[in-house]
């Protein structure tokens, strides 16, 4: 049955002390520019307007037809609803489409939105296809392309993943668009909206009805001022991965932060998917990360916003394996310090708190198991220094922003990215301060400066 759910060695402290200057200038952006993204995403509140499963509709011929869903009517042409063994899913059902085969919502959806995805494969043992995702916002009077096109290649299901990121009405087109005869199955598709004001948050859950902002990924502000222009901030580039918002960062291959709430609705009982790949979404003319862009270089492919802080559904888990969302990180500061304080911070979470974090690295030139370098990667993807992370913890309840106080625990880390590494996180315990200075960086800004001059000051001791 399917159902979703509507997110202190001497040596190594002298290490993190030489290495606190900065070592990267992230390029200033118009103040103009800053206030806009700023306002937009602190309060913006992203839900799940559907996820139509394909369970409720029977279609046994490819021959266009309308088809009632649970969402709503559906046109299916040279596509029909498989149940065969062959036919990949989630469940009983998925759609399989053939040819230059279409599936097109006959109705609109007014939240706008953020992101659609869906799960993909081809159909049984069928050879390669390529699909894309259309949209309309004249109700299906004219489209025009969503994203890039994906290339189903594989019998095992995946997950495609668009950015629309569109306001007001809005219906989607599927369109299989070479691959011939072949035949591609399509399960889950899922729209999550725009901006409905409700409060309900990206942050893998419906948020439990808080006021506008709560639960939502950039709520504490946005450290580095970074904006959505591939122009003027290729460096310093604003995006939401719907599970978690980053500053990405082109010419160093990775993220300079990651912001993410982590709360009971983030976590749920779907296992890690280990689905690590290129971000479809790059835009046009970046390096792509590969999956196997580190392999054989020492280091592991570190999650900023870990997988464990996502497992309410597949979607939600996989969006963290996007290589957009890695750093090369030591295998001892990963999998052992770095573990530790994530499982820390989600024990804080079963006990009754909600946590708003946010993540970085910055700095050139690691130690993996192989040895201090760099870069990786023929060069495509830095090397940090250092790994940081800021926790704010509150205890559950409404209106977070304004429940944050100068008493409120905030847990701020430093750790070199060194694999002679101390297993205890509260070894590399910090101020948010050493951080911002650093890395140049204002953290918690969204927090009136009096509360920020009394949390960021101070190292936790708990």
């Amino acid at each position: 049955m399917k159902f979703k759910h509507l997110l202190a060695l001497p040596a190594a402290a002298m290490l993190l002390l030489s290495s606190c200057a900065k070592n990267q200038t992230i390029a200033p952006v118009a103040a103009a520019e800053q206030t806009a993204a700023v306002a937009k995403l602190k309060t913006e509140t992203i839900t799940q307007t559907f996820d139509e499963t394909f369970e409720s509709g029977t279609k046994g011929a490819y021959a266009a037809a309308d088809v009632t869903l649970s969402s709503g009517s559906w046109n299916l042409d040279n596509a029909l609803i498989g149940t065969l063994s062959t036919d990949h899913k989630n469940g009983s059902k998925s759609v399989r489409i053939t040819s230059t085969g279409t599936m097109t919502m006959n109705f609109n959806v007014s939240t706008g939105a953020s992101t659609v995805t869906m799960q993909y494969a081809v159909y049984g043992s069928d050879g390669a296809s390529t699909f894309q995702l259309w949209q309309s916002t004249n109700s299906g009077s004219s489209y025009s392309q969503v994203g890039s096109t994906i290339t189903a290649s594989s019998a095992t299901l995946a997950t495609a993943t668009f950015t629309v990121n569109t306001a007001g009405t809005i219906r989607f087109q599927l369109r299989k668009v070479s691959g011939g005869s072949n035949r591609i199955n399509i399960d889950d598709f899922t729209v999550n909206s725009y901006d409905n004001g409700s409060g309900g948050g990206t942050g893998g859950g419906t948020g439990g009805g808080g006021s506008t902002g709560d639960n939502t990924n950039l709520l504490l502000g946005n450290p580095s001022g970074a904006v959505a222009s591939t122009t003027t901030a290729p460096n310093n580039y604003l995006w939401d991965q719907t599970y978690f918002v980053e500053s990405y960062n082109s010419t160093r291959g990775e993220p300079n932060w990651v912001s993410w709430y982590l709360g009971a609705t983030s976590l749920g009982s779907t296992a890690r998917t280990d689905a690590f790949r290129a971000d479809p979404n790059l835009p046009a003319g970046w390096y792509a990360v590969q999956s196997t862009s580190y392999s054989g270089s020492g280091f592991d492919r570190g999650h900023n916003c870990p997988s464990a802080d996502r497992t309410t559904t597949t979607t939600a888990n996989e969006a963290t394996f996007l290589m957009t969302n890695m750093i090369p990180q030591a295998p001892n500061n990963n999998q052992q310090t770095w573990a530790n304080f994530e499982n820390y911070l989600r024990s804080l979470v079963t006990a009754g708190n909600e946590v708003y974090i946010v993540m970085g690295s910055y700095g050139t030139g690691g130690t993996g198991s192989s040895g201090t370098v760099t870069s990786v990667d023929n060069g495509h993807v830095a090397v940090p220094s250092n790994v940081w992370k800021v926790a704010v913890v509150i205890p559950n309840g409404n209106g977070d922003l304004a429940r944050i106080t100068s008493s409120t625990r905030v847990i701020a880390i430093n750790t070199p990215n060194i694999n002679t590494i101390n297993s205890d996180w509260k070894t590399y315990r910090c101020t948010v301060r050493s951080i911002e200075s650093a890395t140049g960086y204002n953290l918690l800004s969204a927090l009136p400066q009096s509360v920020q001059d009394a949390v960021e000051t101070v190292v936790d001791n708990q």
